[in-house]
């Protein structure tokens, strides 16, 4: 490996290096025509924007569009969790005045919204749960700490493997128990992971708080991830809708079907939560929310006056056309492959962005993210035409963490935490009822060639 990052002279292997990079992009790039003419559903989409239907599933349903005629017609978006809509689930929550999460969590696990007793009952065994095993914080995430807290929590997640007894049993009552573990210990594992690369890494005091019993998820994280382990219910309230917007997004969004295919091939629980976080962390999927904040911060440092609706159109117009940030032509925040007219989860965290605009006194920042949620469908349309876009939740969930005061570091693994339960209910439904090993078809390209012996190349 080390003959990879070399410089200067060293007997020629410079130049063999170069040429093995040379040799690896062009083996491996591939005719875009090539993938239409064999009829690819690449990234497995159907023509007209669909997903290829690759399974059946209880937990959830993202509906963002009808077809009628054969025809895709774009709808408001919806989200439901075991067919309750996750706007009811939010609305009553917050009328009376309790937090959410949990009872979001069993719904997804167990498939029914509980009573208050079953609910008291597992929100007392996740409580009870949170607590690591003796000397885990010291000897996997302090004595290993990552600059990335996604990668540290993947590897948080397959160490636990080390820590049972038999980790491979795969039997429904094992699985379901390790589950229940993961969604009360990931928050610590994400909080530590975090103090540690604060201090090892960022060279700042280490903090280690441990987790409280009588403190719902969203509470318990905010007081591990702040050196002064203080928070206001205000704050706790809102991360808690963070959470349960992103608990679960149907089976085909990438990280659940990495989940569920892992799963299909009968490796441990750990192991296929593990490769859903390793999905999750990818900037198309859930590290969006950290490359819409790197986006904002780049329109404010080329847009002199970003409070112009003017100025801020230009910028969106470069964007488009890879002239701006990371010219991948993206607007972050923007669009969704179900999603078309809305996405629930933004309608949702945008009232909160404005309410929390309002108090810290950051509405003209608000009101460029709303800018940017106008524009950015008209100005589409405009230069590539016909897909309907709409804000999807990473539009807004960064914000909402800036104004809490939350570390950017921990944008995406908030969304890990809140999406455990998921991937945990769609793994058992994968164990109990899938069946088979998924395993899809790629056509090869290339012809049958004669092995060459080395003294003849």
């Amino acid at each position: 490996m080390k003959y990879l990052n070399t410089n200067g002279a060293n007997n020629g292997k410079d130049e063999l290096v170069k040429s093995l990079y040379r040799f690896a992009a062009e083996n491996n790039r591939l005719d875009p025509y090539l993938f239409d003419y064999y009829g690819v559903k690449r990234g497995l989409r159907n023509n007209d924007g669909t997903g290829v239907l690759v399974g059946l599933t209880q937990i959830g349903d993202v509906h963002g569009y009808n077809m009628i005629n054969g025809k895709k017609v774009p709808a408001e978006g919806r989200l439901t969790y075991r067919g309750v809509n996750v706007e009811d689930i939010v609305e009553n929550c917050q009328a009376e005045g309790r937090y959410g999460f949990e009872e979001v969590c069993f719904l997804l696990l167990f498939g029914k919204l509980p009573t208050k007793a079953e609910l008291d009952t597992f929100t007392h065994i996740l409580n009870t749960s949170r607590k690591l095993p003796d000397s885990f914080t010291e000897d996997v995430i302090l004595k290993w700490p990552s600059k990335n807290i996604m990668n540290k929590l993947a590897r948080c997640i397959l160490s636990c493997y080390s820590y049972e007894e038999n980790p491979d049993d795969m039997s429904v009552d094992k699985v379901l128990s390790r589950c229940i573990d993961l969604v009360a210990q990931v928050p610590v594992f994400v909080a530590h992971s975090y103090m540690a690369k604060r201090h090892y890494v960022d060279n700042l005091s280490l903090h280690i708080h441990h987790p409280k019993e009588d403190q719902s998820t969203a509470e318990s994280l905010l007081h591990m991830i702040r050196p002064d382990g203080q928070f206001t219910r205000t704050e706790a309230e809102i991360l808690d809708l963070a959470l349960i917007l992103h608990a679960e997004h149907g089976g085909g969004n990438n990280s659940t079907f990495v989940t569920r295919v892992a799963t299909s091939s009968g490796t441990d629980i750990y192991s296929a939560i593990a490769a859903g976080v390793g999905a999750l962390k990818g900037p198309k999927h859930g590290g969006a929310n950290i490359k819409v904040m790197e986006m904002i911060e780049d329109l404010k440092a080329n847009v002199p006056n970003w409070e112009n609706e003017n100025a801020v159109r230009e910028y969106l117009i470069k964007l488009l056309k890879k002239e701006a940030f990371d010219r991948s032509g993206l607007v972050y925040g923007m669009g969704h492959a179900v999603y078309t007219l809305s996405d629930p989860r933004a309608v949702l965290l945008k009232k909160e962005a404005k309410k929390l605009a309002e108090l810290y006194n950051m509405e003209n920042e608000f009101y460029l993210y709303d800018t940017i949620e106008r524009l950015t469908p008209q100005l589409f349309a405009e230069l590539r035409g016909g897909k309907e876009l709409c804000a999807n939740v990473d539009l807004y969930s960064g914000f909402v963490y800036k104004m809490l005061n939350i570390p950017m570091d921990l944008y995406t693994a908030i969304f890990a935490v809140a999406r455990v339960p998921g991937w945990c209910a769609h793994a058992l439904e994968e164990l109990i009822s899938g069946g088979r090993i998924i395993r899809p078809a790629y056509q090869t390209l290339v012809q049958i060639k004669d092995y060459k012996p080395l003294n003849e190349r």
